[in-house]
């Protein structure tokens, strides 16, 4: 059955919209954004737009659902193919970090910008926001937990999950503001000093 051609359209432009929209929020944050202001610098109707999302929140919800498809793109799923345990832990670490660096979102990681700006603001922003943290938090927690179980490393997992995702959240604050290379070379070299004093022997 062939697609009728105003919804390919219309999922066209809620696809540029919102890769528009989550390079906007993750410099200025989502109330950045507005549906006036993406249809203007996108040259795009705004009533059009307006079709699209039909209010500014459900505009940030989708833009929260968007970020979270291309970290999961750069990050989750490259990791997920490394095999489980400490080599998982590993390209976790790395494909986080490097996700940061390259600046995927111009802002550094997305999350993190979002997260300060809504983590005391209550509403469907913010549990949509703490959704997608706490599934990352989640994931590095349970990374590190198999890595002990399959004997990997030894200690505290949850301990180590925290200060892992303490080090990548501190190198992309520190090179968001100070810019250079410095932070994440830092990051890469504490992570990599803390699952080596974990590896078991």
């Amino acid at each position: 059955m062939p697609v009728d051609g105003r919804i390919a359209r219309g999922d066209a432009t809620r696809r540029l919209v919102l890769g528009h929209a989550v390079d906007v929020a993750s410099v200025e944050g989502l109330d950045g954004l507005s549906l006036g202001r993406l249809a203007v610098e996108l040259e795009l109707s705004k009533s059009g737009v307006f079709a699209l999302f039909g209010s500014k929140e459900e505009l940030q919800l989708a833009t929260i659902e968007a970020a979270l498809a291309i970290f999961e793109s750069h990050v989750l799923t490259p990791a997920r193919s490394a095999p489980p345990g400490l080599p998982r832990l590993r390209a976790l670490c790395e494909k986080w970090l490097d996700y940061s660096e390259r600046r995927v979102f111009p802002g550094g990681c997305f999350f993190f910008n979002v997260g300060a700006e809504f983590d005391a603001r209550p509403g469907r922003v913010h549990d949509a926001v703490a959704a997608a943290s706490g599934s990352f938090a989640g994931f590095i927690r349970a990374t590190a937990r198999e890595a002990v179980e399959l004997g990997h490393v030894a200690g505290d997992s949850e301990l180590l999950a925290f200060e892992l995702h303490a080090l990548g959240r501190a190198a992309n604050a520190d090179a968001v503001m100070h810019g250079g290379k410095g932070p994440y070379r830092l990051a890469r070299k504490a992570m990599r000093a803390r699952l080596a004093a974990a590896r078991v022997s």
